[in-house]
C-alpha cells in the first residue's frame, strides 16, 4: 500500500483565508504517499502567494495555474490530467479531512477490491459550527444513485488502475461530481463506502448547494443532458430527487 500514490485534485479560487487548514488537513494524513495538485482558477486574491509557500516547503504540494476563470469541473479536470497516482481524489479548498481518512479507506478498498469509494462526513458552517452529519449506504449502485448523490465529493477516492485509467468529469457548471460518479459507475455497477465520519464539508453561505432551484436546474440536466435520460425516466428520479429534499427540511 505504501507505494500506491495518491493525487489529491484541489479547484481554488479566491479561497485564502480557508486553503490554508485545507492543505494542512492532507499533510497531517497518516498516509504520507500523496501528491497535492491545486489548480487556481484565476483567483484575484493572494490564494496563489498562499498555495505557493506551501509549495515552497513542501514538493508534493503542486500549483497549477489557469489563465481564464472556468470552474470547477474544468479545474478538477486540469488537476486529473496532471496527476501521476493510482488514486484520484478530491478535496475542495474549504473542506478538511481528518488524519486516518485516506489510510482506512485505502485499506478498504484494497481489502474489497473496490474501484469506487466513499465515506461518511460532517456539515459545518464557515465559522466551524456543526451542522449535521451524512452517513451514506454502505453500497451504491447506479440506479440507487440516480434518485440521490449519496457520494460526497470531499470522500470519494477512484482507482484508475480497476477503471483502467483516469476518469474526467463531465463539463457542466454545476454538479459535475454527480456526473462523474454516475459516469464511474456504469463501468463497475456498485460503489462502496465507510459509514465513518472522516472528513469536513463547510456550507458556503453563497453556494450553489444552498441554492435549490439552482441545485435542482442542474440536477435535471445531468439526467437529460449528460445521462441522456428519457424523459419519463428523468422525471421519475428527479421526483426521488426532490422528495429526498422534502424530507431533508421536515
Amino acid at each position: 500500500m505504501k507505494n500506491k500514490l495518491v493525487s489529491v485534485i484541489t479547484p481554488s479560487f479566491n479561497c485564502a483565508e480557508s486553503i490554508g487548514a485545507t492543505i494542512k488537513s492532507v499533510q497531517e494524513q497518516d498516509y504520507q504517499h500523496w501528491e497535492m495538485l491545486i489548480v487556481d482558477d484565476c483567483s484575484t486574491d493572494n490564494t496563489r502567494a498562499v498555495v505557493q509557500a506551501y509549495a515552497d516547503k513542501d514538493h508534493r504540494i503542486k500549483l497549477i495555474t489557469r489563465k481564464w476563470n472556468a470552474g470547477p469541473a474544468v479545474s478538477r479536470n486540469r488537476g486529473i490530467s496532471h496527476a501521476n497516482g493510482r488514486y484520484i481524489a478530491f478535496l475542495d479548498a474549504d473542506d478538511m479531512w481528518y488524519p486516518q481518512k485516506l489510510s482506512k479507506q485505502l485499506t478498504f478498498m484494497d481489502k474489497h477490491k473496490v474501484a469506487l469509494s466513499y465515506t461518511a462526513y460532517r456539515r459545518v458552517d464557515e465559522s466551524g459550527r456543526e451542522l449535521g452529519f451524512i452517513i451514506p449506504p454502505e453500497k451504491l449502485t447506479y440506479e440507487e444513485l440516480l434518485k440521490c448523490c449519496r457520494i460526497g465529493c470531499l470522500t470519494a477516492l477512484y482507482d484508475t488502475k480497476r477503471l483502467n485509467g483516469k476518469v474526467y468529469m463531465p463539463n457542466i457548471a454545476k454538479r459535475q461530481d454527480f456526473a462523474l460518479w454516475l459516469k464511474i459507475m456504469r463501468q463497475i455497477g456498485e460503489a462502496y463506502g465507510l459509514t465513518e465520519v472522516l472528513a469536513d464539508y463547510t456550507v458556503a453561505t453563497n453556494s450553489v448547494s444552498s441554492n435549490k432551484i439552482t441545485a435542482a436546474k442542474y440536477q435535471w440536466r445531468v439526467y437529460r443532458e449528460v445521462e441522456k435520460l428519457p424523459f419519463l425516466s428523468s422525471l421519475r428520479y428527479f421526483c426521488f430527487y426532490a422528495l429526498k429534499g422534502i424530507l431533508n427540511r421536515i
